[in-house]
């Protein structure tokens, strides 16, 4: 495993040695810029995991994205290599059906501190929530970025993570009623304590996510991949290009025939499946 060879598949060029609030602002937007969210795997008769050098090999040799694990994993080993302090968070993801946390971690992030101020970074949360930069762990606090305004609160037993964006103009309005779109201007993310953790802790939930029926990363076959004005996403066969604008996002949707979804993966996501893919929009709560 080559720090340099990471940060070349994102393209930093910077002073990667210095552990500068800076340059975790920067290798965070880099990695959500280049590295796609994406759960194909297992929907390509293959198995993710938790084992480092095996995540390592996916995404930055085989120029390939991942899931939460397996891109927050592989930033806090960049994290270490570059010289930061930081711990492993576990996060329990708001299930909006229910209007409730889910029962376990199977979200995770990490807190990283910078001359005594501590930082949560989040490089695989995808769609329109995805993160573009750290957030200050400060409770109440609107922090402003391009997908949308983030907010932390605290009730001193742990912090909720939630995100008020724009609303979502649909240019095609056969896609105007999509359960893909998102009609909430505020949403509840996650949930998490400042308990640390370290990999083992997700193993079982890793295997629940990609084993389970029921789990959305079985349902749902996902790929999303932040852009300089917005994000793109495939979700099952639809594909969406969302540009994030003052007022209000344009979102562009269209169905891909299962014969033009290789192509575009390579066109829009800049990456190349091994294994045979089958898209997959089983009835699950997803939005982009």
């Amino acid at each position: 495993m080559d720090l340099r060879e990471y940060l070349n598949r994102i393209g930093f060029t910077g002073q990667y040695d210095k552990a500068s609030l800076e340059n975790l602002f920067a290798i965070h937007k880099l990695h959500v810029l280049n590295i796609p969210f994406e759960n194909l795997s297992v929907h390509s008769g293959e198995k993710n995991t938790m084992d480092l050098h095996i995540i390592y090999d996916k995404i930055v040799k085989s120029n390939r994205g991942g899931w939460c694990c397996e891109n927050n994993l592989l930033f806090s080993w960049v994290l270490r290599e570059m010289g930061y302090k930081f711990t492993i968070l576990g996060a329990k993801v708001f299930n909006s059906l229910d209007k409730e946390f889910l029962p376990k971690d199977c979200h995770l992030i990490n807190l990283v501190e910078i001359d005594g101020k501590p930082y949560i970074a989040d490089v695989s949360f995808g769609v329109s929530h995805q993160m573009w930069h750290p957030l200050e762990l400060i409770s109440r606090k609107d922090q402003p970025q391009p997908p949308g305004v983030f907010r932390l609160t605290n009730d001193g037993a742990k912090w909720v993570l939630e995100k008020t964006g724009r609303k979502q103009v649909v240019q095609d309005k056969a896609f105007a009623n999509s359960s893909l779109i998102d009609k909430r201007l505020t949403k509840i993310m996650y949930s998490f304590t400042l308990t640390p953790c370290d990999a083992d802790h997700f193993l079982e939930t890793s295997e629940f996510l990609q084993t389970n029926p029921e789990s959305l990363f079985m349902l749902k076959s996902i790929c999303s991949l932040q852009t300089p004005t917005g994000f793109r996403a495939l979700i099952g066969w639809t594909y969406s290009e969302v540009t994030f604008k003052e007022d209000a996002d344009s979102v562009d949707m269209k169905e891909i025939p299962e014969s033009e979804i290789e192509a575009l993966l390579k066109e829009k996501f800049n990456l190349v499946l091994v294994n045979k893919f089958t898209p997959k929009n089983n009835k699950a709560d997803y939005c982009i």
